[in-house]
């Protein structure tokens, strides 16, 4: 399967499945006080934002990248909502041809924000055209063919462009430079995370106990979406198997059955690891022989698998390969090669 496939079928993954939307748009915070977690950098565009409200201008540009479920979405729709302006949403794929960037930027007024997720996947005829909106505030259009064809400027309102990727790398030096601010979003604390699943439950009418939102919080990967999604597989639990309240040891059952474990790890993640250690001796072992033993394509291991397992210091990448840490050992129950509690090389 291809890695949006993957990444679709997965309850741990912090891509947008299509179930979630009714869900976020219920859950979505309004304001920077009802925002949980990225503490720094909430409080940076807060600053940001009230500046621009006294100055009576459009915020500047700005650029969220990170691991998908996070919050980039969110903070969009609080900022728009601070600057009592009209948030427009799209994503890099829906703007194919010059044409569909027009159409959208000539609908902006001013002060308007424009959310643009995955900016990353543009193309570079449509980012190009970008830049001078940005920039200038202006859109060249070509009337005409041939020798006839004349150029008309339009001139655009001062507004917002917040552009989101999870994969920076990919954004070209031109675009990225023309935003003001850009920022990192990182892994929530399962503390924050705790907070999270409290509220959610408490606006789902779920009874949801501490410890078990803590269960939860444990288990989602540091990624609000996740923590969320799993909140709503566990109310059907609580209410089927229980009597309707979420404990920790119905969390745990409840996740358990899910095949998720005490890290948050499902089976992907689990037979990528194992097949490491039990196939290549814990490594180093390339992506591409890697993802043939596993029937999977490297895209996906690369993009969906590896990077909370990265992050997390349960797999390395080196010049010559992923191999597998002592961490990774210990939660699977493995034994290191070689010299007793040493990490294979």
């Amino acid at each position: 399967m291809s890695r949006d496939d993957v990444a679709s079928t997965r309850e741990i993954s912090g891509h947008s499945k299509a179930e979630d939307r009714p869900l976020d748009l219920a859950l979505r915070p309004r304001t920077f006080d009802e925002y949980v977690g990225q503490p720094r950098l909430k409080e940076n565009l807060a600053v940001f934002v009230e500046a621009a409200r006294r100055r009576d201008e459009a915020i500047d540009h700005l650029l969220f990248w990170g691991p998908p479920g996070l919050g980039k979405t969110s903070l969009a729709h609080i900022i728009a909502f601070m600057m009592d302006a009209k948030l427009h949403v799209t994503s890099g794929p829906a703007i194919e041809k010059k044409g569909d960037l027009a159409g959208i930027l000539t609908s902006l007024e001013r002060k308007d924000v424009l959310f643009i997720d995955e900016i990353h996947r543009l193309t570079a005829t449509v980012e190009e055209n970008l830049y001078a909106a940005m920039e200038d505030f202006r859109f060249d259009l070509v009337i005409g063919d041939g020798p006839h064809a004349r150029t008309m400027t339009l001139p655009l309102p001062r507004f917002t462009l917040i552009g989101a990727t999870t994969r920076s790398g990919l954004l070209s030096s031109p675009l990225r430079d023309r935003f003001g601010f850009a920022a990192r979003l990182d892994f929530y604390t399962p503390s924050e995370l705790q907070e999270i699943v409290v509220r959610s439950a408490t606006r789902l009418g779920a009874e949801m106990e501490p410890a078990g939102a803590y269960e939860v919080a444990l288990r989602s990967r540091g990624t609000p979406r996740i923590a969320n999604r799993l909140l709503r597989r566990l109310r059907d639990f609580a209410e089927v198997l229980g009597d309707g309240r979420i404990t920790r040891e119905l969390a745990a059952r409840g996740l358990d059955a899910l095949e998720i474990d005490s890290l948050g790890f499902d089976d992907m993640d689990r037979r990528l690891l194992l097949a490491i250690i039990d196939r290549f001796d814990g490594g180093p072992v390339g992506l591409d022989t890697l993802a043939a033993a596993l029937g999977e394509e490297r895209d996906t291991l690369e993009d969906v698998c590896e990077p909370y397992l990265i992050q997390e210091g349960y797999l390395k990448r080196t010049p010559r390969g992923r191999v597998a840490t002592l961490r990774a050992y210990e939660h699977l129950k493995r034994k290191p090669a070689g010299a007793m509690g040493s990490e294979p090389s």
